[in-house]
């Protein structure tokens, strides 16, 4: 009989000291251009420091996949936990001292990126080994639901932490992170298998990772689905913010506006499994593709703030059981061996697409007006979700055993 979730220890454990380490991270996120904005007054150095944060992970993506797949795992992401809370003790004790410097907040952001890039690879990479298959899909909703409540969580506590005083939101995401450290110290990863004792050159296992990628047509068809979509989303939701502007809604009614997106993720979350197993794979994915493609010029005609709110909470309710479908078939289609290389692959282009989004919404808001824009991300997605539903690799997602589709 397998045993629930809740109570394997060794996933309890990466859960639990995850979830706080999330919270850590997203009130330092909301704290960092409060800061810099602070010392500064630049709203242009705030965006310096937390671009610095984005591009030091996607530039670390492939490399840290690499090194996930030859180095300890477990030893990776206790590394991982111990790097970020030293970087933000140094900048507690800078900011306690007025003696913050923007060179120092770039550092510490830096080194922020580095560490998630190597942590989440890691942490992909040992999700098979310790809960059971068929497990896994209510494994990767529960963690997605995790992220998405600290998201929530952890951004409002850091505004008001940072109400306080400045260096406090920074203080609580270096603790979070030492808890997390500790809870990692009683994981037990069990052992992987080495085929060599003289792993290839760097750049060579990272070739072999965008190979495997990119040889599989149902890894390769998804990620290129996703990036677009990806892409069009969040540029959609900078010109949203644009238009609820021009339409006189307040800050705070746009805060809430957008935190309906973390609302809708967690309950999706939590229902992904299910939905998971009664839609099946093929309908898993299309599902949240035509659920953007039919509300997203709903947005034309919806005036309130808080209305287009409840409008991204039904947009991203499906995701996560999308993400589920796709995340639980790559990590069983994957060997061991190559499943840091896949994780860190999928968010250089995830995150590359998330990236241009918003500089994508930027220039359609400049170029045209926001209900035009809006249109513009209609098409886009409407587009992507008619190939998402012809497609024969998608039809047949996860009907091909690995064994076939590692000969296609």
């Amino acid at each position: 009989m397998t045993t629930s979730l809740a109570r394997n220890r060794n996933y309890t454990l990466l859960w639990s000291g995850q979830a706080l380490a999330e919270v850590g991270f997203s009130a330092s996120m909301i704290a960092f251009p409060l800061l810099v904005l602070a010392v500064t007054g630049s709203p242009a150095v705030s965006g310096l420091v937390l671009a610095a944060d984005a591009a030091a992970q996607l530039v670390a993506g492939l490399p840290a996949g690499a090194l996930v797949d030859r180095w300890d795992r477990r030893r990776i992401m206790l590394c991982c936990e111990a790097a970020q809370a030293f970087a933000l003790g140094g900048l507690v004790l800078a900011v306690w001292a007025d003696a913050v410097s923007v060179a120092h907040l770039v550092a510490v952001a830096a080194v922020l990126g580095v560490c998630r890039a190597l942590f989440e690879p890691a942490e992909d990479a040992c999700l098979p080994r310790l809960v059971p298959d068929s497990q896994l899909a209510t494994a990767v909703a529960m963690n997605t639901a995790r992220s998405s409540l600290g998201q929530m969580s952890g951004t409002a506590l850091g505004g008001v932490l940072f109400a306080v005083t400045r260096w406090l939101p920074f203080l609580v995401d270096m603790v979070t992170h030492v808890l997390a450290f500790v809870t990692l110290l009683f994981l037990r990863v069990p052992p992987v298998e080495r085929v060599s004792s003289r792993p290839p050159h760097i750049l060579r296992s990272i070739g072999e990772g965008l190979r495997w990628v990119w040889g599989r047509p149902e890894i390769r068809v998804t990620a290129v689905c996703a990036v677009v979509l990806n892409l069009f989303f969040t540029a959609f939701y900078l010109v949203v913010i644009v238009l609820a502007q021009g339409r006189g809604a307040s800050s705070a009614e746009i805060g809430v506006m957008a935190a309906m997106l973390g609302v809708g993720g967690v309950l999706g979350a939590l229902v992904a499994p299910w939905l998971h197993r009664r839609l099946g794979p093929h309908r898993s994915i299309a599902s949240v593709f035509w659920v953007l493609c039919l509300l997203t010029p709903v947005a034309l005609v919806v005036q309130s703030a808080y209305l287009l709110g409840g409008l991204f909470a039904l947009m991203t309710f499906l995701a996560p059981t999308a993400n589920t479908t796709i995340g639980t078939h790559q990590l069983l289609l994957t060997p061991d061996a190559l499943r840091g290389r896949l994780s860190g692959v999928m968010a250089v282009v995830v995150g590359l697409a998330g990236a241009l989004g918003p500089l994508v919404g930027g220039v359609l808001t400049e170029l045209l007006s926001a209900r035009t824009a809006v249109v513009v991300c209609a098409v886009g997605i409407f587009l992507i979700t008619v190939f998402v539903t012809v497609s024969p690799t998608l039809r047949g997602y996860g009907a091909v055993p690995v064994d076939e589709e590692e000969k296609a």
